[in-house]
């Protein structure tokens, strides 16, 4: 038993020592988070600066609407303060539904402001379909005060040909419809991307 002594305290000190290195390496380890990257090996060139124009269709009458409402405000006030809309919106290259589908405006919006002005928060996806953006996204997230001529709402990020997007949109009410709740709405869209 007294033999065993050392060969227990030998074992003790490995094992200490052993996980003292592991806690060092570790931490080590742990420190080592964040990498700077090389830009041109994730095809990150030169950053362009585009516009887009297209029009937004918020269709909540007819048979097929791409506007639903899923949580009805609580008030019976003109701001409608509380409302969520979900979206699965057309955008064409021309006011007129008809005309060519370049994509959609997939998200939700809901009245943000208890004042009868009214604003929106919008968030949004614009997933294009045409061209070589097809695939691709863009994604917005700001107020809309609906009543002013001119909304401008930022540009947060995007996807596919869009990764690391910044810039803003703006947003000018073409018509609407007070009876169904019809919109029609330019984007010009001013985007940084890669």
């Amino acid at each position: 038993m007294v033999r065993d002594v050392p060969i227990l305290a030998s074992i003790l000190i490995f094992f200490t020592l052993s996980s003292s290195f592991t806690t060092i390496a570790v931490a080590v380890r742990s420190q080592d988070f964040a990498t700077n990257l090389d830009m041109n090996v994730y095809g990150l060139k030169k950053e362009k600066f585009s516009h887009f124009r297209f029009y937004w269709h918020d269709i909540y009458s007819g048979p097929n609407p791409s506007a639903a409402v899923i949580v009805k405000s609580p008030t019976n006030d003109i701001s409608g303060f509380g409302l969520i809309s979900m979206i699965d919106d057309p955008l064409t290259e021309k006011p007129q539904l008809s005309s060519k589908l370049i994509g959609r405006a997939q998200g939700f919006y809901g009245a943000a402001s208890q004042e009868h002005v009214g604003a929106l928060l919008m968030v949004m996806n614009f997933v294009f379909l045409e061209g070589k953006y097809n695939g691709s996204t863009l994604s917005i997230l700001g107020r809309n005060k609906v009543l002013s001529d001119v909304r401008e709402m930022p540009v947060i990020g995007g996807s596919g040909l869009f990764r690391f997007a910044k810039g803003y949109v703006q947003a000018t009410t073409y018509s609407f419809n007070q009876t169904s709740g019809d919109a029609v709405v330019e984007y010009n869209v001013y985007v940084f991307h890669y």
